[in-house]
This record gives C-alpha cells, structure tokens and sequence, in this order.
C-alpha cells in the first residue's frame, strides 16, 4: 500500500446554464444527433458572465468539506488542478482557501489539463501522508470560455464543472491508494493547446483573438494516444497495487467522450456495468470529470466500505496517469 489516505468526503458543482447538443448542432448546421452519435453528449453546462473559475471551485469545496465534516482548521492544503484560473497570475488556490475559510492551508494551482485531478491526488495523498494532515483537491474548469464556437470539435465537447475531495489520514484501515501511474508525453505537445499567451507566444496588441481558443490539432490521433495512455497507466496502477481488472468494483475514466471512455473499458476488460459516467448530461470539463462523476453518481452507484476503485485520465501535454484505491 501506498499510503493510508482515505476520501473523507466529495461534492461537486456545475453552472445552471445547460447547454443541449442540439443546440450546438442548429448553430453549426450539423445533422440532428450529430454530436450524441460521436461523443454520447447530450448536454453541458456553461458558466454565466459573472461566474469565475473560482467560484465554482468553492461550491464544490464546500459540499465535500460538508460531507467529510473535517475541521476547517485541520486542513493543511489546498490543491487546485485547473487550466482555467481567474488570472494568469496570481493562481487561484489562495483565493478559494480563503473563500473557503481555511486559514491554516497552503493553496497551489496545478495545471494538468484532463490528467489534473490524478496528478493533484496523488501528490495531494502523499502530503496527507507526510503532514499526517487533512487536504482538499480540487478540480475544475470554465472551459466554455477557451472553445471556438466555430470549431464542431471543441464545441462538441468542452463544458464547465468542477469536483472537490477531501482526504486525510486513515489510521489502522486498509483503505487508501494501493496503486499509482503518472505519465507524460511531450512528443505530442501540440496535440491539444491554447497557442497564445504563455511565454512562447505572449499577448500583444497583434494578437488573433483566435489563437486564445483551444486548438484540437488531430481528433483520431489524440484519441489513440489517450486510449493508449490511459489502458497503461491504469494496467502499471493495478499491478503495483497487486490486483487486476477483475477486482475492480468501479471505473471512473476521464469524460473525454464515449468512444474513448468504452475503447479504455474494453482494454482492460472492465465491464460497462462498473463504469461510472456522467458524460452525456455533463460533458467533457477536463480535470473536473472524475471527482464530479465520483460526486454526482454516488447515489445511483453508492461505494461501501473495501471497494476497489480505479480512476484514469489523459489530455492535452500529453499528461495522465490512474489510481487505484480501496475505499
């Protein structure tokens, strides 16, 4: 075992505003169904003018600091994993500690694009472990805002969420992660990116307000790479943790799409019935997807007590990884 880090508590938040496919497909003059028979979206919901990435951070926060019932006081971090901060600078995690009244946390921003939530996770774990000290990890985007409403393959996907966990020493239980993978692929860097205003190409007044949206460079292969990140990451995180696909009660993958989410399920022979999604009513948030899909499927799926669960991402950098962990 890895570390004996249990999740104390989750919640999830997404804006009110919901966004049908075929919407998007009168507004690009796509054939009825043509984004559900592509992606299994149905819908996603876009934040309002006034709504920052922060403030659904918060939400989310404060619905799993409530499940948890930790001590606001006792939190020793706070770990942000977003591509969508309020400001380039300062990152937002100070703020939404703040906004969530935990004086005593740190707070960093961890930009891992869909693969964020299993990089904060982890890191975030291994902290607990270390401090022997509560953290929150939260994952969540404003993605609407970084879409080209032209593109059909941007606007197909991307949505607006956020999902928040709390986790903390596990004293004399079995449960916590048994098993993790981080991956990166810098070869395919260009895959997936927002071109302008980083330090390779800072704003300037010349600046194509096009090159401040997201570019999806090659659907086909960004889906075989992620396929086949994904499956690794998730075979390397069962091995290490001594299990295979069969002992896995539930699956939550990264909500990129359908396709992709059923092609990992089936690579690692996991059957439908443990996969946990929330994509077609959702949408694709990046690194919000899986704690949301943990948050928001809890009822129908409820996770007792020695379940195995595994989590797996990949997105844009390319970064990704899986956990396995025993609830």
């Amino acid at each position: 075992m890895m570390s004996a880090v249990r999740i104390a508590g989750f919640g999830h938040a997404a804006p009110s505003r919901r966004v049908t496919s075929a919407e998007i497909e009168r507004r690009l003059g796509l054939a009825d169904g043509w984004i559900a028979k592509r992606t299994g979206i149905e819908a996603r919901r876009y934040a309002a003018d006034d709504e920052a990435l922060s403030d659904l951070a918060v939400v989310a926060g404060e619905a799993a600091l409530a499940r948890a019932g930790t001590a606001r006081s006792d939190v020793a971090m706070v770990l942000l994993a977003t591509s969508t901060p309020d400001h380039l600078l300062p990152p937002s995690a100070p703020l939404v500690a703040h906004r969530l009244n935990l004086a005593k946390a740190g707070g960093v921003d961890l930009a891992g694009a869909c693969g964020g939530f299993i990089y904060a996770l982890t890191v975030g774990s291994a902290f607990v472990t270390a401090q022997q000290a509560p953290v929150i990890v939260i994952a969540a985007n404003i993605l609407s805002r970084r879409i080209n409403n032209a593109d059909r393959n941007t606007s197909s996907l991307f949505a607006d969420a956020a999902g928040a966990v709390v986790i903390e020493p596990a004293q004399g239980t079995t449960s916590g992660i048994l098993g993790a993978h981080l991956m990166a692929d810098g070869s395919a860097y260009s895959m997936i990116q927002i071109p302008a205003g980083g330090s390779r190409k800072p704003f300037n007044a010349a600046t194509d307000p096009q090159e401040t949206l997201m570019v999806l460079e090659d659907g086909k292969a960004v889906f075989s790479k992620a396929v086949a990140m994904m499956t690794s990451a998730a075979e390397t995180a069962l091995q290490r943790a001594g299990l295979t696909a069969s002992d896995v009660d539930h699956f939550i993958p990264h909500q990129a799409n359908t396709r992709m989410m059923r092609a990992v399920a089936d690579k690692l022979k996991i059957s439908s019935s443990k996969m946990r999604s929330t994509i077609a009513e959702f949408g694709n948030s990046s690194a919000a997807t899986i704690p949301l899909t943990l948050s928001a499927t809890s009822a129908d799926f409820p996770i007792s007590c020695g379940d195995i669960v595994l989590m797996t991402a990949a997105g844009a950098g390319l970064t990704g990884g899986a956990v396995v962990l025993r609830w």
